[in-house]
């Protein structure tokens, strides 16, 4: 894909899931966010077995001339985050904030994006510390995606924003084509803005409102945003 279609396309590497889900996946959830509280020398251990293997992938796919690589696990709920800012901060930041500094190492033009459903507010700051690039998918049924662009515009580019748990299953195509242009004239402000839905587009989505969504992108010009 790289040889044949890099002057074409944006090429990402995939390496999500990258700490916390693959490890709750090895060790089990409530385990996993027990040990995260009772047990840290071994949560230690634990994490380290996905944080090196997947840094080991997404090395392998920046050395052969991936334009970006999308990084990320949840950490948010649709109110809240899953766990304190804190242990976050403590178990988590330090371990991206290496992912990042290693594959900028070794092509500094890389882009990296983190994904996270649900609510994150407290830790963006420390992710664009870390030099994080793009932020996905800005579900807006949890965090405001006019709220993000006003406050990290400026540090951040924003991928997704297009509700998947209302407008694109239950809404109107009237309502699809309201929303992109929304997110066009806001979050697309200046540029910043990869617009998508906020998750692979489901099986209760119409084609209709699919379509809504991708004609209203292509179709709207840029000038009368």
């Amino acid at each position: 894909m790289i040889k044949e279609y890099k002057d074409e396309y944006w090429i990402v590497g995939v390496t999500v899931t990258t700490i916390f889900e693959t490890a709750w996946a090895l060790r089990g959830y409530e385990k996993t966010l027990m040990d995260l509280v009772i047990n840290p020398d071994f949560v230690e251990k634990l994490l380290d077995i996905p944080f090196n293997y997947h840094l080991t992938a997404a090395k392998k796919l920046v050395e052969m001339g991936v334009d970006m690589i999308w990084v990320g696990d949840d950490m948010g709920t649709q109110e809240r985050m899953l766990i304190s800012p804190d242990t976050w901060r403590r178990f988590f930041k330090p371990r991206m904030a290496t992912f990042i500094s290693t594959l900028k190492s070794i092509n500094p033009d890389v882009k990296v994006a983190y994904h996270s459903d649900g609510v994150i507010y407290p830790i963006i700051p420390d992710l664009i510390e870390i030099g994080l690039d793009v932020l996905n998918p800005i579900q807006p049924r949890s965090m405001n995606p006019e709220k993000l662009k006003k406050e990290y515009g400026d540090k951040l580019c924003f991928w997704g924003s297009i509700d998947e748990q209302y407008t694109l299953p239950f809404g109107t195509p009237a309502e699809v084509e309201r929303e992109v242009i929304t997110r066009l004239k806001t979050v697309g402000k200046n540029g910043g803005l990869i617009i998508g839905p906020t998750h692979h587009v489901q099986l209760d989505t119409s084609l209709e409102n699919f379509w809504a969504m991708v004609n209203t992108i292509t179709k709207t010009p840029y000038s009368s945003l």
